[in-house]
């Protein structure tokens, strides 16, 4: 309004809040579900309900770990992309750009972010969902964050909702069986969903503002399992992470200027669930909240590989370990997976997504690091090609029938005749068998210390461990960038 406002402009500031007015009173007229009644008061009062002390320590690796794909993925080609596109349309200089020194607005900081979590394996997976949670979640908390000056303790507990929320949609959906069915993917509309949650967690929306943030999430839930064609990896980046983490923004941000919409998308007429037509019970979607913390489900990634290689070389190092042999004893070495997961990871073009390439290397190198799991050039080294040769991927059924556990069985053969065997049923850094946080922290130091170096890294790792003193999380700005 300006400064000396006038008869006319005094009308129509009365009658825009007027309409307003009658708006909301038509809205909160209309019938919204138990279901809906249940998730989106947990929603709004996500912002002031402290979570339990395991929870707590459990986010903080989710973020710790997050920020170290988002660092790590400033050098690979679709962080690189990412970061390139934020220079051209970066817009206010609100948001961090983690690993570079831009700022911009927050819904490009959400999309570019989330593509650099995801510019590669790094990032954490949800098995009871098919999704990846941090890489949209966390950049979506922190680039509302960022714009609205939240504190530390809220931004936990706005990743924290994030991970209960998305998570639960795609098993309510039907996860994987969902996926292949549909030809939709499952960690978009994951991802979607918790980024929304998060985003609206941060920009402190009311019950009613996230009834209709959720409506506006749905209208906006998307992505095809198309992605498992991307060989360059920036599209699956963009697919995964930063378009899920865009909309979620998007959607908090109209919601939070005052935009209005539709009470309950998952009940009434042209439904979200009549849409999607999950394989289960919508009362999935709000069951044990509260109780059953997604981000205590969701697992970290001890090897920064795909996923279905994770048990494989927890089963190899093992093995070396205990028996101690050198790549030139070795005559076969037999990896059987799930045969959905084999699928995925069998003779891949890209290195950290390949099962023999990655088994190679854990055989030459008794490790794998970051580097070497992003060393494409090595996929062509006569040394690693030998050992490749050797190793045969089993699609096993009845891993399969194990699903969502990722379960492994390793046996090498060595030149004598003798034979080694040994089953992963817990991978490393799962809920049933967690990474500590030392293990969080030597994974993140590994993948920060390249990029920013190892003072800045030991200090951004304090500062996440600190989370509850940070008064505004902007303090992490220069933590997280060059």
């Amino acid at each position: 309004m300006p400064l000396h406002p006038t008869r006319r402009d005094l009308l129509k500031t009365t009658m825009a809040a007027a309409a307003t007015g009658v708006a909301r009173q038509l809205h909160a007229a209309g019938d919204v579900s138990q279901i809906m009644t249940a998730l989106s008061s947990y929603m709004s009062e996500a912002g002031a309900r402290p979570l339990p002390k395991e929870v707590t320590e459990r986010t903080k690796y989710a973020i710790l770990d997050t920020f170290a794909a988002m660092i790590s993925g400033s050098e690979l080609a679709p962080g690189r992309f990412a970061i390139q596109f934020a220079r051209a349309y970066k817009g206010e200089r609100i948001a961090t750009i983690a690993g570079s020194d831009v700022m911009c607005g927050p819904i490009e900081a959400a999309l570019v972010n989330g593509m650099l979590a995801h510019s590669d394996e790094t990032d954490d997976t949800h098995p009871f969902s098919q999704s990846h949670p941090g890489c949209s979640v966390v950049p979506s908390a922190m680039a509302v964050g960022e714009q609205f000056g939240i504190d530390g303790t809220r931004l936990m507990r706005a990743v924290a909702l994030g991970y209960d929320i998305g998570p639960r949609v795609t098993m309510t959906l039907g996860k994987i069986e969902y996926m292949v069915e549909t030809h939709r993917s499952t960690h978009a509309i994951a991802g979607i969903f918790g980024s929304a949650a998060a985003a609206g967690c941060a920009a402190r929306l009311n019950a009613q503002q996230m009834r209709w943030l959720l409506s506006y999430t749905a209208q906006q839930a998307s992505g095809l399992a198309s992605w498992q064609r991307d060989t360059d990896h920036i599209e699956k980046a963009f697919d995964f992470a930063g378009m899920p983490a865009r909309d979620g923004v998007t959607a908090a941000l109209l919601v939070q200027a005052g935009g209005t919409g539709v009470d309950d998308v998952f009940s009434g007429a042209d439904n979200f669930l009549e849409a999607f037509k999950p394989r289960n019970d919508p009362a999935m979607l709000i069951e044990k909240l509260g109780e059953r913390y997604e981000v205590t489900r969701t697992s970290i990634k001890k090897w920064t590989v795909g996923s279905p290689i994770q048990a494989p070389l927890d089963a190899l190092e093992i093995l070396l370990k205990r028996d101690r042999f050198a790549p030139d004893q070795v005559r076969q070495v037999i990896v059987r997976v799930a045969s959905d997961e084999a699928s995925i990871v069998d003779n891949r073009e890209i290195p950290d997504i390949c099962l023999q390439h990655m088994m190679a290397v854990m055989l030459v190198d008794k490790t794998v690091s970051f580097r070497s799991a992003h060393d494409k050039p090595r996929m062509q080294d006569p040394a690693i090609l030998r050992e490749r040769a050797k190793i045969q991927l089993i699609h096993d059924q009845e891993l399969q029938r194990k699903m969502p556990s990722r379960e492994a069985v390793v046996e090498v053969t060595l030149a004598g005749g003798q034979r080694l065997t040994e089953r992963v049923t817990a991978v490393r850094g799962t809920a049933d068998n967690p990474m500590t946080r030392e293990d969080v922290v030597a994974k993140s130091r590994d993948l920060i210390t390249p990029v920013l170096g190892a003072a800045v890294c030991g200090k951004l790792i304090d500062k996440v461990f600190a989370l509850e003193s940070v008064a505004n999380i902007a303090e992490l700005r220069p933590l997280l960038q060059r």
